[in-house]
């Protein structure tokens, strides 16, 4: 496996761990960061022996969200460009960096993110493209780009509002208030609220090592079919699964499913 200079990653019995890591730096986002996120969760997508995958963030944070020096650098780098070319400069950047939180929802495997202490700005667009979130009772959670004088950009607006809603979502991209754990779930941001990161992370890896346990090819079919029905109809959801199931239902894994339960032992599915 590769090695990260912002990221950790393991992978144990099935189930992939991405550690943010950049404690001392609240695991702000820098630029080496967006080509990272989006290398490990491609390579995610390809490796076979994955079946679901953890998201954390080592230290007191999840996530301050981009760098600021990152933005900073790009202000100064481009303050004597000609107007039109900045522009096109910036549109090339922040698309590139849309791929880093693309790749989290297209990654075949469900994506589990666990958060703790802050989740801000760049955060909240990180979780808003994972499967599942939950948190630690003193998390928080902020859409912060208002506050600095610009339109959330790498996903926020255009996933949160299939979360939580839409006039929820708005109030908390105008406003830039903070959201507490106990409200996180509330509003449906996370399923569930835990004492502390450790609680957390033991009922995360617990659901993490459940879905892994599952037929690949079946969890895979349900993550496809869910994306696929939020940006289409529910007839050309209905159509596209009934296709899906005639092509890619697994005969072999069907019957060792009720074999298994039959018999009262886990099941064995090839990855």
């Amino acid at each position: 496996m590769e090695t990260y200079q912002t990221l950790q990653l393991s992978v144990e019995e099935g189930v992939g761990h991405v550690a943010l890591n950049r404690p001392d730096e609240a695991n702000a986002m820098n630029l080496p960061f967006w080509e990272e996120c989006r290398r490990v969760f491609e390579w995610m997508d390809q490796a076979g022996e994955v079946r679901v995958a953890v998201l954390s963030g080592n230290g007191k944070h999840f996530s301050s969200g981009i760098d600021l020096g990152l933005m900073e650098t790009f202000l100064v780098e481009g303050k004597n460009r000609e107007p039109g070319r900045r522009a096109e400069s910036l549109r090339r950047l922040i698309l590139r960096l849309q791929e880093a939180f693309t790749a989290i929802e297209r990654c075949r495997v469900p994506v589990i993110a666990a958060v703790q202490g802050a989740c801000i700005g760049g955060g909240v667009d990180m979780i808003s493209a994972c499967d599942l979130r939950f948190c630690s009772a003193n998390a928080f959670f902020v859409i912060k780009e208002v506050d600095i004088g610009i339109t959330a950009d790498v996903g926020t607006l255009q996933r949160l509002p299939r979360i939580i809603g839409d006039g929820i979502m708005r109030e908390l991209a105008y406003t830039g208030r903070k959201v507490s754990g106990k409200e996180a779930k509330e509003i449906g941001l996370v399923n569930r609220v835990f004492d502390d990161k450790e609680a957390m992370m033991a009922e995360v890896m617990k659901i993490a090592h459940r879905i892994a346990e599952k037929s690949p090819l079946a969890i895979r079919g349900i993550k496809e079919m869910i994306l696929y029905g939020r940006d289409h109809t529910v007839a050309d959801g209905l159509n596209y699964v009934a296709t899906w199931n005639a092509a890619m239902l697994s005969e072999a894994e069907v019957r060792e499913a009720l074999a298994a339960q039959t018999e009262k032992r886990r099941p064995a599915f090839e990855d």
